[in-house]
């Protein structure tokens, strides 16, 4: 069978009737099973607390958003490209204790954008990266970045949820596509490049984006005074509807300038201080007046309590370095390890273009490429024998279906598989299933993995998008954790949304 290749993944070239046409999505990969597969311990730790408070407002400050010639769909296209090459170059850690917690931060401060600012289609979405530098970003349209560094740092959940507030003002107020549009004439797909190239090189001021247009990434991420002050006093409205002091944001913002100097922490960098910061910080918060306020929690201490338990985290340069050479394999690279967490019972959603949106558990990467996305956790994916490959998770894509016929398509996709796995077993039939309301076949097939010899277990579900194209969803599991991985493809298929 004859292999495309891109990025060190190759792509099993499907027949023409069944050939992937999934925009936006990963290249196919062959499922299959890692040895030794080692279920981690999970740390079970409560989230944010719930602290009843209320908010007193006499005389907030009116933020009016900045001129933009984008429009809001595409800082969604930006930041969702952007946050996909941000991960699958940053340690993001898939540690639930901690990113459950930081997700509960998150979607509390988000609940409180004022409406006249909250853009529906925005997917806000929070990550942890394991690194040591105090900093945190936002991306376009809602993906967010903080710092292990960052939580380390504060000394109250206040301050942690302050400068995850102060983030999100920014990417309400659409900060980053305003500063684009004044700052350059590129198309968007080059923009794209250069905020990844920004972001993951770490201080935005001293990275050479490789293949980019850097000057163009820079102006991206880093913002004028005006709009930082804008986002601190977005910020500290938020913060005090989620019913957080907003003098909080003030004291983290001390703790990062106590860090300060020529070495200090890169957020300094790229959120420059407009004068005056703590001072109208404070009177932003007298005239809010939040009763009660959420100062510290449990969580947020038996969080920090657990991240000093673990390994110092590295720098970001040390990090991105070992991720180059391969030591933390990315979309391909190294051979999947087989120590896998079991499924995750929170759930990140995705939107895929303008075909799907689906939630998937929250400790599954997304590694999306030209013919199909795949979710699956870390240690499940990598490359064996110059292929991609993954042992747990679940693929999803669109191929065109020249056939016309779900079954005829369904069965045309099959020969496909079975030309990548040799060992792969036919089908004795298909029973009728449904996503989203509409009708699908659903299969079982076995196969056991050129990798480790041992048995897994594939389920195949396909439908037809209202083009005719088929939609298909793989997922993979080791047969001996099947019980374990079966509810959790349940679930991923039942939340598919089709968008066209």
């Amino acid at each position: 069978m004859s292999h495309r290749c891109r990025r060190g993944w190759c792509l099993h070239v499907a027949p023409p009737s069944v050939r992937p046409a999934f925009a936006g999505a990963a290249a196919q990969r062959s499922p299959v099973l890692a040895i030794g597969t080692h279920m981690r311990t999970r740390l079970l730790l409560s989230s944010v607390a719930v602290t009843l408070s209320a908010t007193l407002v006499v005389g907030q400050t009116k933020i009016t958003p900045p001129d933009n010639k984008y429009t809001p769909a595409q800082d969604v296209e930006l930041g969702r490209e952007a946050a996909a090459q941000a991960r699958q170059q940053l340690p993001i850690m898939r540690d639930d204790a901690v990113t459950s917690y930081i997700e509960d931060i998150g979607r509390r401060l988000v609940a409180e954008i004022p409406s006249d600012l909250d853009h529906k289609e925005f997917r806000y979405t929070f990550d942890t990266v394991n690194v040591r530098e105090i900093n945190a970003f936002a991306l376009p349209g809602g993906p967010m970045f903080v710092n292990r560094g960052m939580i380390e740092a504060a000394s109250t959940e206040g301050e942690v949820a302050g400068v995850m507030a102060h983030e999100i003002a920014h990417v309400y107020l659409r900060h980053g596509t305003a500063q684009a549009s004044k700052a350059t004439k590129y198309e968007i797909g080059s923009i794209i490049g250069a905020i990844a190239g920004a972001v993951i090189g770490g201080r935005v001021g001293d990275v050479v984006a490789q293949g980019t247009q850097f000057g163009l990434g820079t102006a991206f991420l880093r913002f004028g005074r005006e709009f930082e002050r804008d986002a601190d006093i977005g910020g500290a409205q938020i913060m005090a509807r989620a019913g957080y002091d907003p003098r909080e944001m003030a004291n983290m913002f001390r703790t990062i300038d106590k860090q300060g100097g020529s070495n200090g922490p890169e957020w300094l960098s790229d959120h420059p201080n407009p004068g005056n910061r703590v001072e109208y910080i404070a009177k932003e918060a007298q005239a809010l007046r939040v009763e009660n306020p959420v100062r510290n929690t449990q969580g947020f201490e038996r969080v920090r309590a657990h991240l000093k338990s673990l390994p110092q985290a590295p720098t970001t340069e040390q990090a991105t370095r070992t991720a180059s050479r391969g030591g933390t394999p990315k979309q391909g690279g190294a051979r999947p390890t087989g120590r896998v967490s079991a499924p995750s019972s929170r759930y990140t959603e995705y939107t895929e273009g303008d075909t799907f949106r689906v939630s998937v558990p929250s400790n599954w990467r997304e590694l999306p490429g030209s013919t199909a996305v795949t979710f699956a956790p870390e240690g499940a994916f990598g490359e064996y024998n110059g292929q991609g490959v993954f042992t747990h998770g679940v693929e999803i894509g669109v191929a065109r279906n020249e056939a016309h016929d779900l079954q005829t398509a369904t069965e045309e996709l099959v020969d496909s598989l079975a030309k990548g796995n040799p060992r792969l077993s036919r089908p004795s039939g298909y029973r009728r299933a449904s996503v989203h309301g509409r009708a699908a076949l659903q299969t079982t097939l076995q196969n056991v993995s050129e990798v480790t010899g041992q048995p897994e277990v594939i389920q195949l579900v396909t439908s037809e998008m209202r083009d005719g194209s088929l939609f298909y969803s793989i997922a993979v599991a080791p047969e001996d954790e099947l019980r374990i991985y079966q509810p959790a493809f349940h679930r991923v298929v039942s939340s598919i949304r089709f968008t066209r």
